[in-house]
């Protein structure tokens, strides 16, 4: 389904937007399902929902929501309450392009999460990488980010810095606890010249897991919707808690059990869970160790 070309785009740049990756149908169905978690939201004042081990399953930015206001920025584990958001994570284009793009003797599912900025709302994610969230035996990981409305270099995109995949893992703790997000001096020296991932609904940026990025505010009127999954080489073996633990983790989605567990040399301090509803309250310095 991606061409040599974009595999090996891929594993040079660290990152690849592939367009109309779904159907319009198709992403009908995550809209909509996406929309009515909006409008709910309206009736609450802070995250609510439970996910697998009892944390809130929506997080609502508790600076910029209320009723006529919605600022929902998270679902979690959106698969185990959404048919439609369970077949687009393990039986869709973009898990078999996942597979593609991880290589190996198959690809597994490990979590997933919608990241919502709706118009004018102040939702940001600090510059960071995802391995330090998630790290495995080996680091062939996959974070895609599927667009389910169009993104813009106004509403709030992903941004990148090409290449830092193949660089250090960078440290994620700050005075005691981890943060998850780089140190100051480090998003001086190697955060400045980024790119922001853009695309029309139905796009998917596929992101190497080293892969250093952050986003900003949405100051539009366009909401900007992302469907983020995760996926994992087969012979990858967790070696910390799931950050978003779901009934899925494991799911194979692509190519074979190989039986075997692969490692590479990686070192790095393991990461804490968050005890609220996502990472949000990490970044913000909300959450002590």
């Amino acid at each position: 389904m991606l061409t040599t070309s974009q595999i090996e785009q891929f594993h040079r740049n660290g990152f690849l937007v592939v367009e109309n990756v779904m159907s319009p149908d198709e992403l009908a169905g995550l809209r909509f399902q996406l929309e009515i978690w909006v409008d709910e939201s309206r009736q609450y004042s802070e995250a609510y929902g439970e996910t697998l081990d009892g944390r809130p399953r929506f997080d609502v930015d508790p600076t910029d929501h209320d009723k006529d206001h919605p600022a929902l920025r998270r679902v979690s584990s959106p698969t185990e309450i959404s048919d439609a958001y369970f077949e687009t994570a393990i039986h869709s284009n973009m898990a078999e392009m996942a597979g593609q793009l991880i290589g190996g003797s198959g690809t597994r599912f490990h979590h997933s999460k919608i990241n919502a900025k709706l118009p004018h709302t102040a939702t940001t994610v600090k510059w960071h990488q995802d391995f330090p969230f998630t790290p495995h035996t080996n680091d062939d990981m996959i974070t895609a980010l599927l667009m389910v409305g169009e993104v813009t270099a106004e509403n709030g995109p992903l941004q990148v810095i090409p290449g830092s995949h193949k660089g250090e893992l960078f440290n994620h703790w700050q005075d005691g606890r981890f943060t998850g997000k780089v140190e100051a001096e480090v998003e001086v020296e190697h955060c400045q010249n980024y790119i922001s991932c853009i695309g029309t609904a139905g796009s998917v940026c596929f992101m190497h897991t080293r892969l250093l990025h952050a986003s900003g505010a949405n100051n539009t009127e366009l909401p900007r919707y992302l469907f983020i999954t995760v996926y994992a080489a087969e012979d990858a073996v967790a070696l910390s808690d799931n950050p978003l633990p779901s009934v899925h983790q494991g799911q194979l989605v692509y190519g074979v059990e190989s039986g075997q567990v692969r490692m590479t040399k990686n070192q790095l301090r393991l990461p804490q869970k968050p005890k609220g509803a996502s990472f949000f309250v990490q970044q913000a310095g909300l959450e002590m160790a």
